[in-house]
């Protein structure tokens, strides 16, 4: 059985890396690292299909170490030991490279069995990873590796890559295949940055094109069925799910509805809406607060609306949500003093409170102070007297800040008046 069309056609050069310019373009690091062939312990971290193995093998082959490759799914401590007994032998003369693939299935103790070959130098290691390797490998191996990350390919990259494909499949079967630029777009952009998954879905519509005349024709029709929903690029546990649900709440926070809407989108058709709906409800505080303080209440009737209902129909009550989110004034005020508050519990010590906000007490026979000496408010004017209520040591301590939005200047204006009375 002949291997995968994106592992035939694998690159061979850095030149012929489809993306990653930012990394592997003239004189930038990556390239000027591999170009002088004194390879150090590198981490690359990226979505699936962006060029990590292949540029990890054409590391390997240009620099004419003895190459290891593991996998971290499968390979145990065992294998990991078989690479460090090929220390000092023959074979291993010009040094070790191990190219360790999806590092972060490796559990801490295989990690750690790592750590003194890669620092006097023994093993040189390149791993990837498609999870954040700030969270998921252990700090001392990322202590000692440079991190170099691989960015989704566009779809405008992808297509000279397919032109490509099909031009080596063309050769490969003696057959002439017919597409037109609409195929060439349709692959790009339904593949998610993802140059494997491009390939795959190459190889797949030649297999299922029209064959006449000994020619094989691509057409809309069948490839819009086998490239459907491949664009969605999700992981309800790593960066993407928290990239997306980041990029939802800083596009409501901006006012940009339509930003918002794409995103939640995207969530909506992962079938992920408890996140999103936790979301929402904090932005009604954090975002938006006192500028509008009924829209807590309207996002929480959405929220309750949307996990009641379930998809497809939760989709309305969320979108409800987003755009009311979106386009309502905002203020943080109310985010910006909580938080001031909590800072000033961290700096202070237990904090008494002054006498007379205590719950009443027996005054022992020759106290200092007797009687609780509390005013009413609603016994004076306003429903308003001047006392004391913050401790001592933070008297006059202010948190909050009335916002510049209607519905907090017209509380503003209310405070100034009673207090000058």
């Amino acid at each position: 059985m002949p291997a995968p069309l994106a592992d035939r056609i694998r690159p061979k050069t850095l030149d012929d890396v489809v993306g990653q310019e930012h990394i592997l373009a003239d004189g930038k690091p990556l390239r000027r690292i591999i170009e002088s062939g004194k390879i150090p312990n590198m981490i690359f971290y990226g979505t699936s299909g962006v060029g990590k193995t292949t540029v990890a093998r054409i590391i390997a082959t240009n620099c004419h170490m003895s190459l290891h490759r593991l996998n971290g799914t499968t390979a145990s401590v065992s294998d990991i030991k078989d690479v460090i007994a090929d220390i000092g032998t023959f074979g291993s003369e010009n040094g070790i490279l191990l190219y360790l693939d999806e590092i972060q299935y490796l559990n801490k103790k295989q990690q750690q069995s790592l750590l003194e070959y890669i620092e006097n130098g023994d093993i040189t290691l390149i791993a990837s990873t498609t999870e954040n390797p700030y969270f998921s490998v252990y700090n001392a191996i990322i202590s000692r590796c440079t991190v170099f990350e691989f960015k989704p390919v566009t779809a405008e990259q992808l297509i000279p890559a397919i032109k490509r494909a099909f031009r080596i499949m063309s050769e490969e079967s003696r057959t002439e295949i017919i597409f037109d630029d609409e195929i060439l777009k349709i692959i790009a952009y339904n593949c998610g940055g993802d140059v494997r998954k491009a390939m795959n879905t190459a190889e797949l519509s030649v297999m299922c094109g029209d064959i006449s005349d000994g020619k094989v024709t691509i057409t809309a029709e069948s490839l819009k069925i086998i490239a459907q929903k491949s664009n969605m690029r999700y992981d309800r546990d790593g960066d993407q799910h928290y990239d997306i649900l980041s990029a939802f709440h800083k596009s409501v926070r901006g006012s940009d509805e339509n930003a918002a809407l794409h995103y939640a989108a995207r969530l909506i058709e992962a079938g992920d809406i408890a996140p999103l709906c936790r979301r929402l409800l904090c932005i009604a505080s954090e975002d938006v607060g006192l500028a509008y303080p009924q829209a807590i209440v309207i996002t929480k009737a959405c929220v309750d609306s949307a996990l009641q209902l379930g998809l497809p129909e939760a989709r309305l009550p969320i979108a409800e949500a987003t755009v009311l989110l979106a386009t309502a004034p905002k203020s943080n005020s109310v985010y910006k003093a909580i938080n001031s508050a909590l800072d000033d519990l961290k700096k202070c010590d237990s904090l008494d409170f002054p006498r007379h906000l205590q719950n009443c007490h027996f005054d022992g026979k020759g106290a200092d102070v007797s009687g609780q000496n509390y005013l009413y408010p609603h016994d004076f004017p306003n429903h308003y007297v001047k006392q004391q209520y913050l401790p001592d040591a933070l008297k006059g301590h202010v948190y909050y800040n009335f916002g510049d939005n209607k519905q907090e200047q017209a509380a503003f204006l209310y405070r100034k008046k009673i207090y000058s009375e």
